[in-house]
């Protein structure tokens, strides 16, 4: 018989019943009703106005204030139709998390009467406090002046809650000093970085006529599902994100039967309600299924822009939230929230292209001819060679490091798969001429009732954080809680460097009487020669690869945050950020700070957590057990029997195992270097950390041996499995 609590948690999941799912309604009547599109715009405002409107949208530029002022009366005549009241400055500081700041469209009148009124200047201007937020020294506590400032380029929409609409409005957020306190802020600048020499590159290779280049990204959210009954019973999982103690469950994820397996009827009808959600705000949500390990799921949208993808990968997270409590579920975006079993990461599916030449990074059927789709796809090479240790640090977090080099996600080794026909293809370039590429053929599968199907002509891998995957590259390393912000700026900030760099050799080359194609063949067999050591195409998991990586290829293994962050401070990362005019080396310099900060908190709180649940929970309950053994073993030994107090000595010996390692863990946090971040770190990483998991594996010991009627806790078994 459980313990008391997870008994009464039990019978309330028995009883519980997936909640009432309404017909879906036809997508045509539902898409994108909540968001304020350019198609709403164009019915609500002048011709002239919806004009400029598309113009800036399209080209860049600034937006009149007399438009913006005709723009906001349209926003707020829809939005109040829909039932708002409130508008809402939406903004993601440097916490991976959104955040909003809501003032009502009331104004009150001098004859005692209230209208509804939001101007232009609203529109475009908000004013929050600029020094509550994370900012890495940049704003002191008497500095609290910010603001945020209309992003036009993503469109407003509606938040409905039960208890009431909200007009949400897409925004960057900037200090008073004009410093970037936010992470939309940087994507935008490493877009335009982007666009600048991707359009460069495009008119030396001859085209003339070249629209604005958009990166775009699909990111393939991971996330666990645990009835909220048993996670109000885990403090670990509320405060920390995931389980500090937890002994394995018998059955785990070795049998690979929860993958793409039958979806639950209760997940399915949280995920239909999810999906409804996504569909009013035009997130294009595509794919459902369950992952990995058990209790663990996916959804996926469709590729969009860069930084629409972003904002719309905050609501996902949040929708997801918001909508498992609805369904008794708590949802965890933790990257490691239990061990033993995979992790949720969120891979960023990546790729650049424009309106006029397409997909840049599509291979066509012949690509070692296609000259474009070449030289893009050398200068992501050179990029992420030169920049690896730069993408490992962008993804580095206390709960990602749980994750990666773990056999269940990419290595903390960047490299770039790019599939045997690519391969073979700038090895042949490496030679000196490309001179073919492989087909995939076609796939037979001998059963005549079973369809003929082309086959790709490259197969794909699973170890590599940094792979090509047909017309796109997938960074597999993005942990599952973050923003795709930071790694999406990354990519691009690297790309837009190496696409300089290959633009002013080309110019060097064809200067010096080469034609075009002789330069680019000369320019990517340098880029080969200096920067293959990047490309890798076998086991990333290997003990083989991480020897040859490190010792052969000279690539870096930043094993944790604290080996990873520190990166942010070289001098060659802050000479590309500010070469390319993305990240100052104020603003690259207050993100190693708060990054680190985070860091050193999240372990922090993690390690507090589990000395507060050994005291109240897990010590009284070790203490009841051994007191009642003890009584049993002399009960015996009185009727003169020979009792084996093996059980008793295990359980004594564990127990005073983790009164040491609580004892050394509260020491080890008072001596914590608050104000030196790169000391703090260094101790979570190689003291807090080891120390947890030792008090840990003393912990889940004793949970195997105290019995089922004394353990508190939710055991594994009870969290993945009962639905």
């Amino acid at each position: 018989m459980p313990h008391p609590a997870r008994l009464a948690a039990l019978q309330a999941i028995q009883q519980r019943q997936p909640l009432a799912c309404e017909a879906t309604p036809p997508l045509a009547k539902i898409w994108a009703s909540d968001v304020f599109t350019l198609g709403r715009m164009k019915n609500a405002l002048p011709k002239e106005a919806y004009k400029a409107v598309r113009k800036v949208i399209r080209d860049g530029g600034k937006l009149d204030l007399d438009v913006a002022d005709v723009v906001a009366q349209a926003m707020k005549d829809w939005a109040v139709a829909q039932g708002a009241h409130y508008y809402a400055h939406v903004f993601y500081p440097l916490t991976n998390s959104t955040a909003e700041k809501h003032d009502g469209f009331i104004s009150p009148q001098g004859d005692g009467d209230a209208i509804h009124e939001f101007s232009g200047k609203l529109l475009v201007q908000g004013e929050p406090d600029g020094s509550s937020f994370p900012n890495g020294g940049i704003r002191s506590t008497f500095e609290a002046r910010g603001y945020t400032a209309w992003d036009i380029t993503s469109p407003a929409y509606l938040m409905r809650t039960p208890n009431g609409v909200t007009l949400c409005i897409p925004t960057v957020f900037v200090s008073w000093t004009g410093e970037a306190l936010d992470k939309k802020t940087p994507l935008l600048r490493s877009n335009a970085a982007m666009n600048r020499q991707a359009q460069r590159l495009l008119r030396i290779l001859g085209n003339q006529e070249v629209a604005p280049v958009n990166s775009s990204c699909g990111a393939e959210q991971e996330y666990f599902l645990v009835d909220t009954q048993f996670a109000t019973l885990r403090p670990d999982l509320l405060l920390a994100g995931r389980t500090l103690f937890g002994a394995p469950s018998p059955k785990g994820q070795q049998f690979d039967d929860h993958y793409f397996g039958a979806i639950p009827e209760r997940v399915q009808v949280f995920m239909q309600d999810v999906e409804q959600q996504l569909y009013r705000l035009g997130i294009p949500a595509k794919t459902r299924h369950n992952e990995v390990a058990p209790g663990q799921f996916e959804i996926a949208p469709v590729h969009e822009a860069a930084n629409v993808a972003t904002d719309h990968q905050q609501l996902i997270m949040t929708v997801l939230k918001g909508t498992a409590k609805r369904h008794g579920f708590t949802c965890l975006l933790h990257e490691k929230p239990f061990a033993g079993i995979n992790g949720s990461g969120k891979h960023v599916n990546w790729s650049v292209g424009n309106s006029t030449q397409g997909n840049l990074l599509d291979p066509g059927h012949t690509p070692h001819d296609n000259l474009q789709f070449l030289l893009f796809c050398a200068a992501v090479i050179r990029g992420v060679h030169r920049n690896g240790p730069l993408l490992r640090a962008v993804v580095a977090t206390a709960g990602n490091d749980h994750r990666l080099g773990a056999n269940e996600a990419p290595p903390a080794i960047i490299s770039v798969y790019l599939g045997q026909q690519l391969e073979q293809v700038f090895q042949q370039i490496q030679r000196g001429e490309a001179t073919g590429s492989a087909s995939g053929g076609v796939m037979r599968l001998g059963v005549d009732t079973l369809p003929e199907f082309p086959k790709d002509a490259g197969d794909r891998n699973r170890t590599s954080p940094f792979a090509f995957t047909g017309n796109r590259f997938e960074f597999r390393a993005v942990g599952s809680g973050q923003s795709v912000a930071g790694p999406l700026v990354a990519m691009n900030t690297v790309l837009a460097d190496s696409l300089e760099w290959i633009s002013d050799r080309l110019e060097a080359e064809m200067a010096s009487g080469q034609t075009l194609e002789q330069a680019a063949a000369a320019v990517l067999k340098q880029v080969m020669d200096l920067h293959g050591a990047a490309v890798f195409g076998g086991d990333g998991y290997s003990d083989a690869w991480h020897r040859e990586a490190t010792e052969q290829r000279g690539l870096e293994n930043l094993r944790n945050t604290a080996e990873a962050l520190p990166v942010l401070r070289r001098d060659d990362v802050r000479e590309l950020f500010q070469r390319q005019a993305v990240i100052s080396p104020v603003e690259l310099e207050s993100r190693y700070e708060v990054y680190g900060e985070q860091y050193v908190l999240a372990i922090e709180v993690e390690a507090r957590v589990a000395l507060s649940m050994v005291r109240t929970q897990i010590s009284p309950a070790v203490d009841k057990q051994i007191s009642s053994l003890a009584r049993s073993l002399q009960q015996q030994h009185a009727l003169g029997l020979q009792p084996d107090q093996r059980r008793l000595h295990q359980l004594s010996e564990l127990q005073q195992q983790m009164e040491e390692h609580s004892l050394a863990l509260e020491g080890e946090l008072d001596q914590l270097h608050h104000g030196d971040t790169a000391a703090s770190m260094h101790e979570c990483a190689q003291v807090i950390l080891p120390r947890l998991a030792q008090l840990r594996e003393a912990v889940d010991g004793l949970e195997a041996r105290v019995d089922d009627d004394r353990w508190p806790l939710p055991s594994y078994r009870e969290m993945l499995f009962v639905r």
